[in-house]
């Protein structure tokens, strides 16, 4: 699992900071949450094909987190005109998206899906599972969690001792099933073992209400928003926003190993305050950045 930042402002880009989106890379597939401005330019630079997007996940529908979406399309059509793109966001947005559709001569080559969510689950296969839960925000707006699948991983090592070599029988082994070979029972609990899934939760805009902890919880990253600093607490209530502080403070209490914070009032033209309020609670704390990459 990798994140690529692709935009870290808040509603006013700056020259160093796009609108608010990232690209997670997982096994080759990829998922796009949010998509501010400018955001396929965005890929461009970091060396992201369009063409890899798989799905993409919406916090809400305020346009430094949607006003991407359109060029994001119309490109895929032109790169692919028979792909199906799977759109995720809360409910109103099918209401909006058709208004954004009308609103310019739009050649739709690609089908989109779009789902209204609002919570629990919003999609699995057989090695993810991607949650949400509603936030507190001026429009409908949810967070995402994106968890891989426990698996077990077969020790080739011990298999060779025991004299068992690949094969099929090896997918059994990693469905948790014995199997014999050559009249000798092979446990799968002596060949093999657990391999607890990696989690990603995406929170933003929103303040710091009870599902930001069910999303947060035991996460490995937690990218989170840390729009204002504390001095202007009362400005982050009145926006519906969390500040850097209140965003170290939830990763403390969830067993977060890593926070990532992200969508920055444009007031802010060094990372320093931010990540010296960040580390007030918690302190594996990373300032993100344009084009910054994250390993999970």
């Amino acid at each position: 699992m990798e994140i690529t930042f692709l935009g870290t402002s808040s509603m006013i880009p700056t020259k160093e900071r796009n609108h608010v989106s990232l690209f997670l890379n997982y096994n080759g597939k990829g998922f796009l949450f949010d998509c501010g401005e400018g955001t396929q330019r965005q890929m461009k630079i970091a060396g992201i094909p369009l063409a890899k997007i798989n799905k993409i996940f919406i916090s809400h529908w305020h346009g430094d987190h949607v006003l991407g979406l359109m060029g994001v399309i119309q490109s895929l059509g032109a790169l692919d005109g028979d792909r199906v793109l799977e759109i995720y966001a809360p409910k109103g947005a099918k209401k909006y998206f058709k208004s954004m559709c009308e609103s310019i001569a739009f050649d739709f080559r690609v089908k989109v899906k779009l789902f209204e969510v609002s919570s629990g689950k919003v999609f699995e296969n057989d090695k993810i599972l991607v949650t949400c839960a509603s936030l507190k925000h001026g429009v409908p707006c949810v967070g995402y969690s994106f968890k891989e699948k426990d698996y077990r991983k077969v020790l080739m090592n011990q298999l060779e001792k025991l004299g068992v070599p690949e094969g099929p029988h090896i997918g059994k082994l990693q469905l948790g099933e014995d199997i014999v070979w050559k009249g000798n029972k092979i446990k799968f609990n002596d060949c093999t073992k657990l391999v607890v899934g990696k989690k990603f939760s995406y929170v933003t805009d929103t303040l710091l209400v009870d599902n930001c902890y069910k999303l947060a919880q035991d996460s490995d990253l937690l990218v989170c928003e840390g729009t204002y600093l504390s001095d202007l607490k009362e400005k982050a209530e009145e926006y519906l926003h969390m500040t850097a502080e209140q965003a170290s403070l939830l990763a403390s209490k969830s067993g977060v190993k890593q926070l990532v914070l992200t969508h920055f009032s444009a007031r802010y033209k060094s990372n320093e305050e931010l990540e010296k309020e960040a580390k007030t609670y918690f302190n594996n704390v990373k300032i993100a950045y344009d084009f910054m990459k994250v390993k999970v």
